[in-house]
């Protein structure tokens, strides 16, 4: 496993184990847009998703349930179509459940510092 470093806080880039399935549909690199990627980013639970993935990943990628989100099956499916269709997450399906990871690579190629400031992001207590 490797991190790297980027800002004050660690953001872990895992390498990507062989023999994957195929990622779901997702923009290409020079599809990404800013607003697409901001208005995603703009949910808190999204948000806190990212951040949690950026930061605490176990693995290079995780189901819907590590995240320990007391939602509906149906609302954390939303959610998480929303991050892969604008870009920031890849998802690929293991039988019947989707896992997902950020896209570290791509979205530091087009919006440089963007996922240092999701990391460093405090979300508001409850």
């Amino acid at each position: 496993m490797s991190a790297s470093t980027r800002s004050a806080t660690t953001i872990k880039v895992l390498p990507e184990p062989a023999g994957l399935p195929e990622p779901l549909a997702e923009p290409a690199v020079g599809e990404l847009r800013l607003e697409t990627v901001l208005g995603a980013l703009s949910d808190p639970l999204r948000l806190g998703i990212v951040r949690k993935l950026l930061l605490e990943s176990e693995e290079f990628d995780h189901s819907c349930g590590w995240f320990g989100l007391d939602r509906p099956k149906s609302s954390l499916t939303h959610h998480f179509k929303a991050l892969r269709e604008a870009g920031i997450t890849r998802q690929r399906q293991y039988g019947l459940e989707r896992r997902s990871h950020v896209r570290v690579d791509d979205l530091d190629a087009r919006f440089p510092g963007l996922l240092d400031l999701v990391a460093d992001w405090t979300p508001a207590s409850r």
